[in-house]
């Protein structure tokens, strides 16, 4: 709610920092909770009187003006840090000129909603928790042309709007993020083990499965085009939203660039779970990207077990060393256990629509394969490694039921049968896929 739409919000915090005073004098030395409340009110009460410029350039749900910027914080009882985002969001659209919303995608138990309301901005309730759902329910009701996103700790700030934009403006990218590890990260703001393992580490990870060429893929602090948000059509409800924003963005090939930032320590208590969040980052990333997790070290694997067979069946020597029949064993496993692994890279691109699918020729040729021509290939394999058993078999009770040799040859047909049955039954399975 704006100060613009109700001119008498000055009023309000008056009237209610008066209330505030007047419990704290009869109050006397009590300590806690409500004294920090009145401490807040008062700065809030300063920060009105300084922004009448942006007050005036703020609208609220109800304007039938369209804002040129929505500045969107999702928020979970900050009410230590969200004044002064607010503040300093409101002194970046007075160095814009332009008009905006500040929205609140609030979940809170303390005073940030009323807060936020004191100073203008709009505030919504998501219906469900999680931190990608707040986005989510605030960017349906955003109106603006640029949504500018970030948290509402104190740890990014926004008056570096005007910087971000000036970035898209110039390079027409889709997106802007404000790049932490290009920037300054003042003492106390991220742990070690984020700043030197993590945020780099799930960064290279990204940039690698889904060529975003970001040096901080995970910053919360960015602006993106209405139009380029709603391509990218977003579905988590986590904290892996933060990465799936950037997925999205990378194998749609879309342009984003990077302003240094700097990167402050938090107000309020932190609510990031180190390893668990991290392990929600890394999952995502790979569940969405079949062709690093299934299809490239199944197609490795399988043709490093042929390989060694092939060098086991004619005999051939490496150096000194000579591959006899146990290496024969050991590559006909790698071949069954690639062939099976880059299997479930084609059925998780078929069945469950990733963001990056696989790209190399032998996953997408399985992938467009036919039922019928799959059952073939997978019968001939049968019915070659069949023919060969059945000789064996033959020997076999030729020889009165005796021991028969174990041959390389043997361990060929065997391979040869259980690739068969599974090509067989990967190309039903896939079919039935493929009809739903």
């Amino acid at each position: 709610m704006t100060t613009q739409g109700h001119p008498n919000s000055g009023n309000s915090v008056d009237s209610l920092l008066e209330q505030e005073q007047e419990q704290g004098r009869g109050q006397g030395h009590e300590q806690g909770r409500g004294q920090n409340q009145e401490q807040t009110t008062l700065e809030h009460d300063s920060i009105e009187s300084e922004h009448r410029e942006a007050d005036h350039l703020l609208l609220d749900r109800d304007s039938d003006q369209e804002p040129a910027i929505s500045v969107v914080m999702p928020t979970l009882d900050e009410e230590d840090g969200v004044g002064e985002c607010i503040d300093r969001a409101k002194t970046a659209i007075e160095e814009l000129g332009v008009t905006a919303e500040i929205i609140l995608s609030d979940s809170s138990t303390d005073r940030t909603p009323e807060i936020g309301r004191e100073m203008g901005a709009i505030v919504v309730e998501p219906d469900e928790p999680g931190y990608g759902y707040a986005y989510r329910y605030a960017f349906e009701r955003a109106r603006g042309e640029h949504i500018v996103i970030g948290d509402a700790d104190t740890t990014y700030d926004f008056e570096a709007i005007p910087e971000l934009l000036e970035r898209m403006e110039t390079t027409d990218a889709d997106m802007v993020m404000g790049s932490r590890l290009e920037g300054e990260i003042k003492p106390g703001a991220m742990p070690p083990l984020h700043q030197y393992v993590g945020n780099p580490l799930l960064t290279k990870f990204l940039n690698t499965f889904y060529g975003a060429g970001v040096s901080d893929a995970h910053s919360g602090f960015r602006i993106i085009r209405q139009e380029s948000l709603v391509e990218l059509d977003l579905e988590t409800t986590g904290m892996e939203f933060a990465s799936e924003m950037i997925m999205e963005a990378g194998a749609q090939d879309m342009t984003i660039e990077e302003v240094p930032i700097t990167y402050h320590e938090r107000e309020g208590e932190a609510t990031l779970e180190s390893f668990k969040d991290g392990w929600r980052h890394v999952r995502f990333m790979l569940v969405n990207a079949p062709g690093y997790l299934f299809s490239v070290p199944g197609i490795v694997l399988g043709m490093l077990g042929l390989v060694v067979m092939g060098l086991a069946f004619t005999g051939t020597s490496i150096g000194s060393a000579t591959l006899g029949i146990h290496s024969m064993i050991a590559g006909s496993l790698m071949v069954i256990v690639g062939y099976q692994v880059a299997s479930l890279g084609v059925f998780a691109s078929v069945a469950s629509n990733p963001i990056q699918k696989p790209e190399d020729k032998i996953t997408t040729w399985l992938g467009s394969m036919s039922l019928e021509r799959g059952a073939m290939i997978g019968l001939a394999l049968l019915v070659a490694g069949g023919i060969y058993t059945g000789i064996l078999i033959s020997q076999w009770v030729a020889n009165g039921f005796g021991s028969v040799a174990f041959t390389m040859g043997s361990l060929v047909a065997f391979t040869a049968i259980v690739i068969g049955l599974q090509t067989v039954f990967s190309s039903f399975f896939l079919g039935s896929v493929k009809t739903l």
